[in-house]
């Protein structure tokens, strides 16, 4: 009933509890979308992380992921060329502290972010791109073909698990776009677009897939050559309460591949 009790019980060599109902011992939960908004909440309410700090971690885990899928040796371009497309709200965030760290990384990432945030945390992350030479475009380029020839990846971060409803312009064109490219495509936590649950046959297919936390039900629908899990950062406690089933990270590692 989405209360804060958890009970647990065995048949067959399933664990039934809630959130994590029916998922067998020992395989990864892929929590609904309310499910993934409570273990976000209590994170920030419970065990006192910041969104700051979350968003650092995760950005730093995708940027991670793509450089260990995408080394700037495999780009057939001369530079080891980034769109990161960035949407208004955190899985923005997220792009542009990913921006950052594959800069860092050698990469040439270029920043398209249309809707800005008035917050002061996202004029931060702008501000620490743009003092690191991240250039921002001022215009979505209209052709596939455009971005195919001047990038070797595209990192969508436009919407995250909080997605519901239609896509509203500019964005709406934007994946139209995204669509077409032939270039690979790496999106943050979940393909914008996506409904969180059921995922979007017609929709955005990315090659790579990075969750963050946990795979949300969504990732089930991914069929993509790349499936990272990052976001290294869930205590014990919250995991258990909620039957996610995290593998263990190898080494010192904040990313794990899935498949």
């Amino acid at each position: 009933d989405g209360g804060s009790a958890l009970c647990v019980c065995k048949v067959e060599g399933v664990d039934l509890a809630w959130p994590g109902f029916g998922v067998p011992r020992g395989a990864i939960s892929h929590p609904r979308q309310e499910e993934a908004q409570a273990i976000d909440q209590e994170l920030f309410t419970e065990y006192k992380f910041s969104v700051d700090q979350l968003m650092e971690l995760a950005g730093l885990s995708c940027a991670t992921a793509i450089a260990k899928a995408y080394p700037p040796s495999s780009f057939t371009t001369s530079q080891p060329a980034v769109l990161v497309v960035c949407g208004p709200g955190n899985n923005g965030g997220d792009g542009l502290v990913c921006a950052r760290h594959l800069k860092m990384f050698g990469y040439q990432p270029t920043v398209y972010y249309p809707k800005r945030p008035s917050k002061s945390l996202f004029e931060g992350l702008t501000t620490q791109c743009k003092k690191m030479d991240i250039p921002f475009l001022p215009e979505f380029p209209a052709e596939a073909a455009f971005i195919d020839e001047l990038y070797g990846l595209v990192v969508d971060a436009i919407f995250g698990f909080s997605f519901k409803g239609a896509v509203r312009e500019p964005f709406g064109s934007i994946l139209s776009t995204l669509e077409r490219v032939t270039v690979p495509i790496a999106s943050i936590d979940i393909p914008s677009g996506w409904d969180v649950e059921k995922g979007k046959a017609d929709g955005l297919q990315p090659d790579m897939l990075i969750s963050l936390t946990a795979p949300k039900k969504a990732a089930m629908h991914f069929t993509g050559r790349y499936h990272f899990l990052g976001g290294r950062f869930v205590p014990p406690m919250l995991q258990e309460k909620y039957a996610l089933n995290l593998p263990a990270y190898p080494g010192t590692d904040c990313v794990l591949q899935l498949t």
